[in-house]
């Protein structure tokens, strides 16, 4: 493929793909301008691997990308802080002001829950719950089978749930 046809495909994705990726790797590390160095690699990556790209589901090998090299920056950085100044975990709504308090007071303490349990829960409930990939698209993201996203996810939200009770949150949908 010639260099104008991979720029122009590559920045059709960032268009596309670029404030969802760039929000799952805040959530993922919680430092806004980590995040958005590590979304600037993820698009350059892909600009420099496109060959590599089966033709399948971009948004999923975006997110692939994204996740490893989010995964790389946290082993070189030890400990971190994470999900600080991250965005909202629950879609905006018409809500009013007091429903929008509890809201954000319900986002604390998942994030903090979210801090505290493992990296493979937490990562396989970010993808599947927050941003809602299909089981098969988590499982290529992650490079998990399948089944491994089912069973990791059930024992994520079973730690999830665990954490929020221990921080005095009990809320029966979680």
């Amino acid at each position: 493929m010639d260099q104008g046809l991979r720029k122009e495909k590559v920045n059709k994705w960032y268009h596309a793909y670029s404030n969802d990726l760039y929000r799952y790797i805040l959530l993922m590390i919680g430092d806004r301008d980590q995040a958005k160095d590590i979304l600037q690699d993820t698009f350059l990556r892909a600009y420099d691997k496109l060959e590599s790209f089966d033709g399948e589901n971009a948004r999923s090998w975006l997110f692939r990308i994204a996740r490893n090299l989010t995964i790389d920056y946290i082993r070189k950085k030890k400990p971190i802080a994470y999900f600080i100044d991250s965005p909202s975990l629950i879609k905006a709504t018409d809500k009013n002001p007091e429903q929008l308090m509890a809201l954000n007071e319900a986002e604390r303490d998942i994030h903090s829950a979210l801090r505290n349990i493992k990296r493979t829960y937490r990562d396989v409930i970010i993808l599947r719950k927050i941003k809602e990939f299909s089981i098969s698209e988590s499982a290529r993201i992650l490079g998990w089978s399948e089944n491994k996203v089912k069973i990791t996810l059930f024992r994520g939200m079973k730690a999830l749930r665990k954490e929020l009770e221990k921080e005095g949150y009990g809320h029966e949908t979680i």
